[in-house]
């Protein structure tokens, strides 16, 4: 078979329009010879030539006259059915072979003759409802004289001809996206995903044959083969009968009922997740609603002993005192984040007082010869109640690192540095703390003196 693709022309467009299906030109001069007899060479392969130009002895490429050749006629006869010819019955077992079965509709444009309907109906009666199954009745005799089946084969080219073009076939997509199914990956049309489970197990069987040579245990070994591949696809349905039956692939309605819950909520049903494969869709959602049920109870219940532990006695001096509190945790955020811009203003504007003291008098002095430091505000302290690590430090400790504004944990690193170095050298002085402890000075000397005064360094420089 020779399929070329040209421009279409006026002369040949009122007998191609509408044309489907395989199409057969001459390779000399490229003229449409579906519908007539063509010679095809035996030796050239996939070489077709109009009974014209084989009369004048074309000669294209490795082709020469001399070839052997075949005599190419449309086989209009039936075969199975009095409406198929037996070239429309090939033509649909080459297209189930090539598209497979279901693809109708491009089974149907490689016909060309027939609808989708017709293609769908005919298969099916013949091939898979026969008596004969697998095979067609192959005894069926049709008595059609030669004037018969010409006139047939003239009323189906002029049914072709008068055939009301197919509307153009959208692109198909390429792989499923969420524009055109309900989620990645997911074919509804044949109720599967792109990659399965255990997506390479075809691989063990593709090239597996049974013969009459093969040994026992060979024999025994290609059915273990089999069993384990047939265990595979039955884990296979499982999973996808679990992603059916809890409605995963509704991915926007489960994302809109998700975004309704509470993060705690949320951490609760990821946690609890593993235990959906063991339990029913029914079973599972119970489960989930007594957990949910528990934790808010629990939170009722410490939120009830918060209320008797402040002296409230009633719902609505507790619901009062609720507002309030959270009425305090906004305002101590607000506090926190003024008291940190400040310090990085206080931080950046220093530098610029210090040269406007030095400009005005010699070494920052006023006119009497006293040294004016610089005025700076002190830091509001750091609330570190939640700071990872609190519970490590004493009452004292935790004091010290809200003044100087330390979190814990590197509170704990400065005090693991300094008590070694104290150890190793028997005693340690403030220069020593501060040139290990690459911080504020005066935030070093404060730890400093705190360690003195609790006995946990011994100060070397007195």
């Amino acid at each position: 078979m020779t399929v070329t693709h040209r421009k279409r022309t006026a002369n040949d467009a009122e007998k191609d329009i509408a044309e489907s299906g395989v199409k057969y030109h001459c390779d000399a001069c490229s003229q449409n010879i579906t519908d007539t007899v063509r010679i095809r060479c035996a030796i050239c392969s996939d070489f077709d030539l109009c009974v014209r130009c084989f009369c004048s002895g074309a000669e294209l490429g490795k082709h020469k006259s001399w070839h052997d050749y075949r005599v190419m006629e449309q086989h209009s006869f039936p075969i199975f059915d009095v409406d198929w010819g037996a070239d429309e019955e090939l033509l649909l077992i080459e297209g189930a072979e090539t598209f497979g079965i279901g693809n109708w509709q491009d089974i149907a444009d490689h016909v060309g003759s027939k609808t989708r309907d017709e293609c769908e109906a005919h298969y099916l009666q013949v091939y898979v409802e026969s008596e004969t199954w697998p095979l067609p009745d192959m005894h069926k005799k049709f008595d059609m004289d030669p004037e018969a089946q010409a006139a047939r084969k003239r009323q189906r080219l002029a049914q072709r001809v008068n055939r009301v073009p197919a509307p153009v076939k959208a692109q198909k997509p390429m792989t499923s996206q969420p524009a055109n199914h309900e989620i990645a990956g997911y074919m509804p049309g044949r109720l599967e995903f792109e990659t399965e489970y255990e997506n390479e197990a075809e691989q063990i069987v593709k090239d597996m044959m049974f013969s009459e040579e093969d040994t026992s245990e060979e024999v025994d070994l290609k059915l273990m083969v089999l069993e384990i591949y047939n265990a595979k696809l039955n884990k296979r349905l499982e999973r996808r009968k679990f992603v059916f039956d809890r409605g995963f692939l509704e991915y926007k309605k489960n994302q809109a009922a998700e975004k309704k819950r509470t993060p705690k909520e949320r951490e609760l049903l990821n946690s609890m997740r593993v235990f959906a494969q063991l339990q029913t869709s029914e079973d599972y959602d119970k489960f989930i609603d007594g957990l949910l049920k528990e934790m808010h109870l629990r939170e009722r219940i410490a939120e009830l002993q918060e209320f008797r532990a402040n002296g409230i006695t009633t719902l609505a001096a507790g619901q009062e005192y609720l507002r309030e509190k959270v009425n305090r945790q906004t305002s101590l955020r607000h506090l926190i984040r003024d008291s940190s811009l400040n310090d990085r203003r206080n931080a950046r504007s220093l530098p610029q007082r210090s040269n406007m003291d030095d400009s005005s008098s010699p070494r920052g002095s006023t006119a009497l010869g006293k040294v004016v430091p610089p005025v700076r505000k002190p830091a509001n302290p750091l609330n570190i109640q939640n700071a990872e690590g609190i519970h490590l430090l004493t009452v004292p400790e935790q004091a010290l690192c809200s003044t100087l504004r330390i979190f814990p944990k590197s509170y704990m690193i400065i005090k693991e540095q300094l008590l070694k170095e104290h150890a190793r050298l028997g005693g340690l002085k403030r220069r020593q703390a501060r040139e290990l402890i690459k911080i504020d000075v005066n935030k070093t000397g404060k730890i400093y003196d705190f360690f003195v005064e609790a006995g946990w360094i011994q100060n070397s420089d007195a």
